[in-house]
């Protein structure tokens, strides 16, 4: 039993590619983690509606995402050969993992879930779908990439989308000033995070990464919490079936699957892939609370997703980088 078990969690956490069967196998990961990732709008509403407050809710999904990303990282050690044992992360990088934590992913969540009190999920989903315009932005601005067309295009894409999502709403009276400017401070902390994560060793475990983000990010946000008196339990039993789902479906299943995934198709494919996230986000609402975008804003999302698209396709055919999706 015991090797079964050691053999099944080398085999899911340590598989590289080695035939067509493996490809599949990660494009059916990278779609099961965008369709995970996708759900966590619907199901942050169901937990707002039976009590949890933004607050709340973000620190017990970080406190249990913690936990259950520690266990991976404690039976990812016990099954791998000591020989090939990833060395132990410097003081720099736990400091640059603890600060994606405490500020990065607790600040990208806080504004991303607080946008989702004031705006209807889709909308949300597809701003948020800016940040790789935002990381071209940055890297441009740092001398870390020069403009070429391609990237021109991906650019004039993503701001063509942005307008026409937020013209496409205004006549239905459905935008909130506060929650546009939360999804968008969403797009660019994201964008930031990816910015300061692409810093990271490339030997880091990421599993060890979430454990440390999540971990940070517990501390920041409860700690916050309990300091303004926002920490509280939901106001229905069911709230804490909510907790539950948002942290292991969302959180690490996404996140596992995604890292899966993205181990046996590529960074590239693996990017394009996870445009499945706002699709999913879109048609989960529309489902459960008949959320409609107008005609103006589905090409709006169309335009941001395209601009991803293109700036995830190198011409040199090597694959983008992928931050992890944390």
């Amino acid at each position: 039993m015991v090797l079964s078990y050691r053999r099944w969690v080398s085999v899911f956490l340590s598989v590289r590619p080695s035939s067509q069967r493996d490809t599949r196998r990660g494009l059916a990961l990278c779609l099961i983690s965008g369709a995970s990732f996708g759900l966590a709008a619907v199901i942050a509403k169901e937990a707002f509606r039976s009590g949890f407050n933004v607050e709340s809710l973000l620190a017990g999904r970080f406190a249990l995402a913690a936990i259950a990303f520690w266990l991976i990282v404690a039976a990812r050690w016990k099954v791998r050969d000591p020989a090939r044992r990833l060395p132990r992360p410097s003081y720099r990088t736990l400091v640059m993992a603890v600060g994606l934590g405490a500020v990065g992913y607790a600040f990208q969540s806080a504004f991303y879930f607080g946008a989702l009190t004031r705006l209807d999920a889709s909308v949300v989903a597809q701003l948020l779908y800016i940040y790789p315009a935002l990381v071209l932005v940055i890297a441009v601005l740092r001398g870390r990439e020069s403009l070429e067309a391609r990237k021109i295009i991906a650019l004039l894409c993503s701001a063509l989308g942005l307008v026409l999502l937020l013209h496409g709403g205004a006549g239905a009276g459905s935008m909130s000033l506060a929650g546009v400017l939360m999804a968008l401070g969403a797009a660019g902390t994201y964008a930031l995070y990816i910015t300061v994560a692409g810093g990271l060793p490339d030997d880091l475990d990421l599993y060890l990464l979430a454990a440390i983000v999540c971990s940070a990010a517990t501390i920041s946000v409860a700690g916050y919490a309990a300091a303004t008196g926002a920490l509280h339990g939901p106001r229905h039993a069911s709230g804490w079936l909510w907790l539950l789902l948002f942290a292991m479906v969302p959180t690490v299943v996404a996140i596992v699957t995604f890292l899966a995934g993205l181990r046996l198709v590529g960074g590239s494919v693996a990017a394009i892939l996870s445009c499945s996230e706002p699709v999913v986000t879109v048609g989960s609402a529309a489902l459960v609370y008949s959320e409609r975008l107008t005609l103006v804003q589905i090409l709006g999302g169309v335009a941001v997703l395209s601009a991803v698209a293109v700036l995830q396709v190198r011409r040199n055919g090597q694959p983008a980088a992928v931050a992890t999706p944390v």
